[in-house]
């Protein structure tokens, strides 16, 4: 379903994203050049009535992407496919971008980021605060999405009730809570389960939300459709953690995920569905503004990026 122009200009960024030392604003330079501004932290599209903002919370480089991408390809296959995507092999940029819906008097959050104020900085470009957020929906409990919640054992969306699936839950603080991420779970999340509600496929945590199996790269990762006045958008979380080297190669084994080869089974299901209905749909590792469209290609995809096709 198109897209339409943002709802909401978007204010230029006024400080350095964190994790992103090369994006800041260049010095002054002797020749009265003015110094190139920081890049924007939001970036808003309506999907009928909802507005659908991607807010970048982070971003940062990251060396020898194979030890994480392509993890069961050649190392000739993998440098032949980064050179025909103009990519280099001995380095990957990461993006962390959690997404706010803005449906009626609710301010529904996708996820918190990595915990480093970033997610603050990108609500304050849409005039938002933590505390307006109404609900916070945790899309699965790797610590760059949860990583928002809490600052020195203090609630940041402290009006917010919370939703996230029961299997990723469950998994988190049953069978995974003695695990580095399960102690962080126990410790940050599950304080906040008297207001939290759990979500299975096909739930929808309000009119318009609909959750979305996509397990895999947790056992309860969860993606959400996002639909209003007949046009749909789908939060796709992580369910590619890259455009290359996951969407367009969705069998490329990918460190991160728990359960590789339902990880895979899953990335085609649900790209094969995207591309088939031409829904567009945001992916929290994208690059930035992290929303564009799934094509087919060959035997695998390809990511279609926003621009000016979304101006009409």
């Amino acid at each position: 379903m198109p897209l339409h122009l943002p709802r909401r200009s978007v204010l230029a960024a006024t400080a350095a994203l964190p994790l992103l030392p090369a994006m800041a604003a260049r010095p002054a330079r002797a020749d009265a050049h003015a110094a190139a501004a920081a890049m924007p932290r939001a970036r808003s599209f309506s999907i009928g009535s909802f507005t659908v903002t991607t807010l970048l919370d982070g971003s940062s480089p990251r060396e020898d992407p194979q030890s994480i991408f392509g993890m069961n390809v050649s190392p000739e296959e993998f440098a032949e496919v980064s050179e025909a995507n103009f990519i280099p092999t001995d380095m990957a940029q990461f993006y962390f971008t959690p997404v706010l819906v803005e449906a009626g008097e609710d301010k529904i959050l996708f996820d918190t980021g990595l915990g480093q104020g970033g997610i603050q900085t990108a609500l304050g470009e849409v005039g938002l605060t933590p505390e307006d957020i109404t609900h916070v929906v945790i899309t699965h409990m790797h610590g760059d999405h949860i990583g928002g919640l809490v600052q020195d054992g203090a609630e940041i969306f402290t009006n917010a009730a919370y939703v996230t699936g029961q299997v990723e839950y469950d998994h988190w603080t049953g069978a995974a809570a003695d695990t580095d991420g399960g102690q962080r779970v126990v410790n940050e999340v599950a304080p906040l389960a008297e207001r939290m509600s759990f979500v299975a496929d096909g739930d929808s945590p309000r009119s318009g939300i609909t959750a979305v199996e996509a397990f895999g790269h947790t056992p309860g990762h969860m993606a959400y459709m996002i639909e209003d006045g007949g046009e749909q958008i789908l939060l796709a979380a992580d369910l590619a953690n890259h455009y290359v080297w996951s969407l367009a190669y969705p069998d490329w084994e990918v460190l991160f995920d728990a359960d590789k080869e339902a990880a895979a089974v899953t990335r085609r299901r649900i790209l094969g569905m995207l591309a088939s209905d031409r829904i567009p749909m945001m992916g929290y590792h994208m690059p930035f503004p992290a929303a564009g469209f799934v094509d087919t290609r060959e035997d695998g995809f390809r990511w279609v990026p926003v621009s000016y096709q979304l101006n009409g």
